[in-house]
């Protein structure tokens, strides 16, 4: 996707991609209008474009939350330029992802989405059942983005509840079933830079927490080279179809060999502690040369404890249980060194 998002900012159909700020700043809201404007060229989004330079909510976009000069480091959320001379000569991916900034940016200006909310609850044979209902009654911003969803379910029973008189006894069937939690979804390449850029949120000490909230794993600008090395060295495979994340037998043997060697290496709060420290340097709480001196003792110590170990035999089990799980891949490279 970092690709797509890359060409649409080459043929100028976008803004600067490689930013994780979720807001635009004042300046650019100065000049909001002629994005827009840019925007009512294109068919399917002309008669939102009028609705909204009819309602005037472009101009105090600035003093909503949408906006915050402070959150916004190098560049600004990714937003349509307005330019729209390539539209036609983009892919059907680069559509879908050009369209989907679109609609995004559209809806920031469009009213909220309005619903009637129903609540109720139930007693039959002593067990209390709570029932919630939402009927959309205005779409809103829902329509620009495309997420009108079907209430016609929550209509009947909001008509059903209505109709009905507290205290009042009713006929009701119910049924108890037993289901499996089911097992987390495997990474893509998507929610994995997600993971990197919110990699505090694994941490549980509260103030190395709040220290790498904000920075993460990478930044906006490397995540995905982070990512795209990992597939080239093999260390982690991609499903180009599902965008699935999978380790590599590769991958699993470094993993094993830094888990029993040095395991701080794959804890965020080494990343976290160790940017705490340079806040205290930037704070002149402590000087560069003692912040150097920590992690120069904290290199040489890791190193020589990794040069004094002898856990080649541990490795090889580690080795052993991963490879089960890789047999084509095994005899894959067996078959390729016979020939070799």
């Amino acid at each position: 996707t970092l690709e797509i998002v890359q060409s649409l900012y080459e043929k100028k159909l976008t803004t600067y991609p490689r930013t994780d700020a979720r807001v635009l700043t004042t300046a650019v809201c100065a000049v909001i209008g002629t994005n827009l404007k840019g925007l009512g060229s294109l068919p399917e989004y002309s008669g939102y474009v009028q609705d909204i330079f009819t309602a005037g909510t472009w101009k105090g976009i600035a003093k909503t939350k949408y906006t915050n000069d402070a959150a916004v480091s190098d560049h600004y959320a990714i937003i349509p330029t307005g330019k729209t001379a390539e539209v036609n000569k983009l892919t059907d991916a680069e559509r879908n992802v050009y369209h989907l900034i679109c609609r995004r940016f559209l809806s920031i200006f469009m009213p909220p989405a309005e619903f009637e909310k129903m609540e109720a609850d139930f007693v039959a044979n002593g067990e209390c059942f709570h029932c919630s209902a939402e009927n959309l009654l205005s779409p809103g911003w829902l329509g620009v983005a495309g997420k009108i969803p079907d209430t016609s379910v929550a209509r009947q029973k909001i008509a059903t509840v209505k109709a009905m008189r507290q205290g009042s006894l009713y006929p009701a069937s119910f049924s108890a079933s037993e289901e499996a939690t089911q097992a987390p979804k495997r990474y893509t390449s998507g929610s994995m830079i997600l993971a990197m850029e919110n990699a505090g949120q694994l941490i549980e000490d509260e103030e190395l927490r709040a220290q790498i909230k904000g920075s993460g794993i990478g930044t906006s600008a490397t995540r995905a080279e982070i990512l795209k090395k990992l597939f080239n060295i093999k260390y982690l495979a991609l499903n180009k179809k599902t965008q699935v994340i999978t380790p590599t037998l590769l991958g699993e043997m470094i993993y094993d060999v830094v888990l029993n060697s040095i395991r701080s290496l794959l804890n965020p709060e080494l990343t976290a502690s160790w940017e705490k420290g340079l806040n205290y340097v930037a704070e002149g709480e402590i000087t560069s040369d003692e912040y150097m001196t920590k992690l120069d003792h904290f290199i040489v110590s890791r190193t020589n404890g990794v040069l004094g170990l002898n856990n080649q035999y541990q490795l090889r089990s580690c080795y052993d249980r991963a490879a089960a799980f890789y047999k084509k891949e095994t005899k894959g490279r067996a078959s390729k060194g016979k020939k070799e």
